[in-house]
């Protein structure tokens, strides 16, 4: 593979743009192209076959542009599609999932014993983050929640004293009493990082893969010879399968210079 290829970055929304803004601050030469799949988003509330179809669908139309990596910046789709995806790309580009970054750096920290999980209804319906950490942690007691209303919230700009109370009704759950440190399952909730700790206090670790994906992509490049270190930085492409003003005004939270949405029907 040329190592000036781009790389490719989907999500169902806006999610994924805290993913993409991660790995252009740590890539500053490589060249982006996002699919976002505003027509379906969010991911958390399909079937499986839905979020492999979509997912598949997505994969395909960034392999046609020629992508040396593809990331799937969707929890969702991360913990569903994952084999598909995985046969898909087989020796075409490198794939990289949004899950397997935060539980190494879980696993890596002794002094975490309980954690809690949120994230949409698909991906703790997976239970993909409890196995991964029980398969090298038998240690660490897990506590899932499904969340299902944030990413919907965070997508509408629901007023933020409105999402607060939201958030802090699931964070009262059972389920996440007494937790030492919380797994942002899905890439929108960086958005609500601080409502997050407000419930907390600041008092506790969050896991955020936007913290992690960056460097685990550069290290990625560089053992296969594909990381572009000099060089003029790459204009970014960014799609959507739907186009609406609420997401061409969210890429300006984190890519302040104008970016030209490009509308793509790849599900026809």
């Amino acid at each position: 593979m040329n190592p000036n290829r781009p790389i490719g970055i989907f999500d169902s929304g806006v999610g994924g743009l805290t993913v993409a803004h991660a790995i252009s601050k740590s890539l500053p030469n490589e060249k982006i192209i996002y699919f976002g799949d505003t027509q379906h988003l969010p991911y958390g509330n399909k079937s499986p076959n839905k979020i492999i179809y979509y997912s598949e669908k997505i994969t395909h139309f960034l392999l046609t542009k020629g992508c040396k990596a593809i990331v799937i910046a969707c929890n969702s789709a991360s913990s569903t599609a994952l084999k598909q995806l995985t046969d898909q790309t087989d020796k075409k580009c490198i794939l990289i999932n949004v899950i397997d970054p935060l539980i190494n750096a879980i696993i890596d920290n002794p002094s975490i014993k309980r954690i809690g999980v949120i994230g949409t209804r698909a991906t703790i319906s997976a239970n993909t983050y409890e196995k991964k950490i029980k398969a090298k942690r038998q240690d660490i007691s897990v506590s899932s929640l499904a969340t299902p209303l944030l990413a919907s919230l965070i997508e509408e700009d629901a007023d933020e004293s409105y999402q607060q109370k939201v958030v802090d009704a699931y964070l009262s759950n059972e389920k996440l009493k007494n937790i030492d440190a919380l797994i942002l399952g899905c890439t929108h909730y960086p958005l609500i990082t601080q409502l997050i700790l407000n419930y907390y206090n600041n008092k506790i670790i969050l896991f955020n893969v936007s913290k992690y994906i960056g460097p685990l992509m550069k290290e990625k490049l560089k053992k296969e010879n594909l990381l572009i270190e000099n060089g003029k930085i790459n204009k970014h492409d960014f799609y959507v399968s739907d186009y609406t003003t609420n997401f061409q005004e969210k890429t300006k939270l984190f890519f302040p210079s104008a970016i030209i949405l490009k509308e793509e029907n790849i599900f026809s």
